[in-house]
């Protein structure tokens, strides 16, 4: 099974080519940036191929470019994690639409997408696939228009189409800015103090492996398709998860709550239902 990755060089990328490789698949790697990914453990193991989404053109048959993959995981996407930036809706969505429908029209039958959480907008409480993507900021609306203008070209162009949406994950490579990423540097460099929000919000966290695992789970099966929540189903507030990842590494130290205000762009209480997600595991 030869298996394209685009955005292999970012943090779920990194695991999901290691995967890959770990049950023996093809792996085409592809990023923008080739010295970024030649210092990859996984380099000298996958095809790599640079490409910059910038230079797109829509003349090129990017299915015969990449190899003519037998599957393509599209986790690229630019821009974040700036979710207010208009660049997601006037940039990239565009963009992206442009890329994908060229690899199906050119021969492409089986396409698994990254989405997020943020398609679901300000909505509270279990929130299963089923029901209405009502997004609230610009990235979340870019990726829901990309679902569903590629649901739109799915019905002249067959293929077999799974939309990944992503909720919260965490682990080694994420985001210097994320909160774990913040909160080993307090705790590496002796600080005494952990600012933080009130920690009253209630998400769904995964460990970055099985994130990357689920994605290649939905991606190698096709009977279950459409919207799929890679998540773990499991509610916890912010300020149990710092203590937890505190208390299984061993660490003190004193937690600020209530120093940054809580972010405008989510909900304060989601998680994600994984009924269909159980379903995908079970049937392999």
């Amino acid at each position: 099974m030869k298996v394209l990755v685009t955005g292999a060089t970012g943090f779920i990328g990194n695991y999901v080519v290691k995967e890959l490789l770990e049950r023996k698949s093809t792996v085409i790697a592809s990023s923008a940036d080739k010295q970024k990914a030649s210092k990859s453990s996984w380099f000298d193991a996958v095809t790599y191929i640079t490409f910059n989404l910038e230079s797109f053109d829509d003349g090129i048959d990017y299915y015969q470019f990449f190899n003519k993959p037998d599957i393509v995981i599209h986790l690229a996407w630019e821009g974040l994690p700036n979710y207010k930036s208009s660049f997601h809706e006037e940039i990239n969505l565009p963009r992206h639409y442009s890329f994908l429908t060229n690899l199906i029209r050119h021969g492409l039958t089986n396409l698994t997408v990254t989405g997020t959480c943020f398609e679901y907008g300000m909505q509270e409480g279990c929130l299963s696939e089923d029901i209405p993507a009502l997004p609230d900021n610009p990235y979340g609306r870019a990726k829901d228009t990309l679902r569903k203008k590629l649901e739109e070209f799915k019905g002249q162009n067959p293929f077999s189409f799974k939309w990944i949406r992503l909720f919260y994950m965490f682990g080694k490579g994420q985001n210097p800015n994320s909160l774990l990423s913040q909160l080993d540097r307090a705790l590496a460099t002796g600080e005494k103090v952990f600012n933080m929000s009130g920690g009253e919000q209630v998400r769904d966290y995964l460990p970055v492996e099985k994130v990357a695992e689920n994605i290649i789970r939905i991606a190698l099966q096709k009977n279950i398709n459409g919207v799929i929540n890679n998540c773990s189903g499991a509610p916890i507030t912010v300020m149990d998860f710092v203590e937890d990842y505190l208390k299984s590494n061993n660490k003190n130290i004193i937690l600020n709550l209530g120093y940054y205000p809580y972010p405008d762009y989510e909900p304060m209480s989601f998680w994600g239902d994984i009924a269909k997600l159980k379903k995908v595991v079970n049937n392999e």
